[in-house]
């Protein structure tokens, strides 16, 4: 839509001040083009205003609000944990010590010559267990922790 149409349609609406009014007014007046567009978009203002609006019936908002009642409400979801995901995390702590346990059995030296068990267990512990491992550790548990509680809590409050 261009400029002059805009305008001619802001001067069909009535949504002109005074000097654009003039201004709009006199070039319907002097130019035949825009003069036979302004006779168009009278024409079509004037079929617009003839046009009856379609509106809903009496009962449609009642007929809507029964059909919404009609729906059932949403239930509420419960939270609950897979016993499959507790037992792979049982799995992975059984498995974590097993393979810790293994892991210092290999690298100790046991002798047993003549049935006398002298077991050397002389490895540094500081050098494998850090302040970081030691702390993932206690992160990981204190989470697992939280989780049971939750669920211990949860089941409390049900009963």
């Amino acid at each position: 839509m261009n400029t002059i149409e805009q305008q001619l349609w802001d001067y069909i609406d009535g949504n002109l001040e005074e000097s654009a009014k003039k201004t709009i007014e006199e070039k319907i007046e002097s130019d035949t083009g825009v003069k036979s567009l302004y006779e168009d978009l009278l024409k079509l203002n004037s079929t617009f205003a003839e046009l009856d609006l379609d509106e809903p019936s009496m009962s449609f908002t009642r007929n809507v609000m029964e059909s919404v009642a009609l729906v059932p409400a949403p239930l509420a979801m419960k939270t609950q944990v897979d016993k499959k995901i507790i037992y792979g995390i049982g799995g992975f702590f059984v498995i974590s010590l097993l393979a810790l346990f293994g892991y210092v059995l290999y690298n100790s030296s046991l002798s047993m010559p003549k049935f006398d068990f002298d077991v050397n267990l002389n490895f540094n512990l500081d050098h494998y267990i850090t302040h970081t491992v030691l702390y993932s550790f206690l992160f990981f548990d204190l989470v697992i922790g939280l989780i049971f509680l939750d669920q211990f809590l949860r089941k409390r409050m049900h009963k």
